[in-house]
């Protein structure tokens, strides 16, 4: 018999992408239910404090993630409030803040969290390096795709997309993170 996850997020997407990579060897049941995310340090403390949360709710193992744009010119902003800035000044916003600014090396920080009831919380790091892009490009993903560059690579995640569904390599890092664990 496989093993159950449940997984509480409102991303379909990343129903997808857990399912892709964990099943059939783990199961992903998918809790489309809505939670409020602490404001943290790090992706680490949010992801792990919302999943200590989540289980004593439900009272059963939980799975959540959180994840990140960093800009390392702007000491990792916009970070763990990175759904907030893309809701409020979007992809034309950071733009605007990365104009003139020559350093342009980011990241995208995937955390996840296991937690059992009464349990402490186990997190998973998934990261994926690249730059920031001079000017919007593609159509495809979603967030910052289109203007995130991946390391060894000449467009960005938004151009690579629109032809094919490409798993995000920061999230694929840490769900491999986490089924080795739940395999152990």
């Amino acid at each position: 018999m496989a093993k159950t996850i449940n997984l509480v997020t409102h991303n379909l997407n990343k129903v997808k992408e857990f399912r892709r990579i964990l099943e059939p060897e783990i199961k992903v049941n998918h809790l489309d239910r809505s939670y409020p995310e602490l404001r943290e340090e790090s992706t680490e403390e949010i992801a792990r404090s919302s999943a200590r949360r989540l289980s004593k709710e439900f009272n059963i193992p939980v799975v959540v993630e959180d994840s990140g744009f960093f800009i390392e010119a702007f000491s990792g902003f916009p970070g763990i409030c990175t759904a907030f800035v893309h809701r409020h000044i979007g992809i034309k916003g950071i733009l605007r803040l990365m104009e003139g600014v020559k350093e342009r090396g980011c990241s995208y920080i995937s955390v996840i969290a296991y937690c059992e009831p009464g349990g402490e919380p186990v997190s998973f790091r998934g990261v994926e390096k690249g730059e920031v892009a001079e000017e919007a490009r593609g159509s495809g993903g979603w967030g910052q795709d289109p203007i995130f560059i991946p390391e060894g690579k000449d467009k960005t995640y938004g151009q690579l997309r629109e032809k094919e569904e490409l798993p995000n390599a920061f999230r694929y890092e840490a769900i491999k993170k986490l089924k080795r664990f739940l395999l152990e």
